[in-house]
């Protein structure tokens, strides 16, 4: 994989911050992980397909632990209806870590809903729901996840929509122990996707494009040998080796990104599972510590 190391020396501090840095193309940092007929390449840009045959998807050549993962995503036009695009984080096996974005297709002239989910040791059902304040289907906008020992951050074009952080001293697992790869699919989901599945995908404005491009993985790599354990302790910094995901800047949201935060949440949130007492009579516990 074409990924080049940024040392940068840091005199006031005395540190060395390293990172594993990579903004390349797509086939430099991912490969197709089925349907390869259902993806299109357009010069920098690359289009998953979704018809009546077949939706598509891809995954990262590697596994990290800690940094950030950014794809820019220009959604499907129109009427989406049905259709689901993701792009999300995660390890292998039945105790997986996840962190997903999930964009749920609409009717046209209805607003794009996202909905965010975490699991943490194979456990999930923690999915929250808002509508973009902007149009996502006009214009590409960038989706990042950051992820480092202190919290896990669903930034939109840089700005937080939603922050899970570490609560172990609360009893509660946080994932920091697990490699996990860069995953994104299109796929059929209108059983329960739009409206509930009330609202069927419309075949006949087939074929569905989801369009990709400003492909970008900062973060530390994960040889496939190293156990999740290991890899947690190569990834975290010590001594005069400093990450930039472990600056004491970034060991919370700054006050500008709280107020940022706190608007999405505000102005734009449709769904939060720590409220759905429907679903979880008994408040989970994290809802209990913490109300991001």
């Amino acid at each position: 994989m074409a990924a080049s190391v940024s040392v940068f020396l840091c005199f006031f501090l005395g540190l060395v911050l390293v990172g594993s840095v990579s903004s390349a193309k797509f086939d430099q940092l991912f490969q197709p992980s089925w349907a390869n007929d259902h993806f299109v390449y357009e010069g920098e840009l690359l289009k998953l397909k979704l018809d009546h045959y077949s939706g598509a998807g891809f995954s990262s050549k590697s596994r990290y632990m800690f940094g950030k993962v950014t794809v820019q995503i220009k959604l499907v036009e129109g009427d989406s209806a049905g259709t689901v695009t993701a792009f999300y984080m995660s390890s292998d096996g039945p105790n997986h870590n996840e962190f997903d974005f999930e964009f749920l297709g609409n009717t046209t002239g209805e607003p794009y809903t996202i909905q965010t989910n975490i699991y943490v040791n194979g456990v999930g059902n923690r999915e929250q729901r808002l509508n973009l304040w902007f149009d996502p289907t006009k214009e590409f906008h960038s989706y990042s996840l950051f992820w480092n020992q202190r919290h896990v951050l669903f930034l939109v074009d840089d700005t937080p929509i939603r922050v899970q952080p570490n609560m172990e001293n609360k009893g509660i697992p946080f994932p920091k122990d697990q490699p996990m790869g860069v995953y994104s699919s299109i796929w059929n989901a209108d059983d329960w996707a739009t409206q509930g599945g009330r609202v069927k995908t419309d075949w006949s404005h087939a074929p569905f494009f989801a369009t990709y491009t400003g492909f970008e993985i900062d973060a530390c790599e994960v040889p496939a040998s190293v156990a999740g354990t290991e890899s947690a302790k190569n990834c975290s910094s010590s001594g005069v080796k400093r990450y930039w995901w472990d600056e004491p800047t970034l060991a919370e949201l700054n006050v500008h990104q709280s107020h940022q935060l706190k608007w999405v949440r505000a102005r734009h949130m449709v769904y939060d599972y720590c409220t759905d007492t429907a679903r979880f009579p008994v408040m989970p516990v994290e809802c209990v510590h913490h109300r991001h």
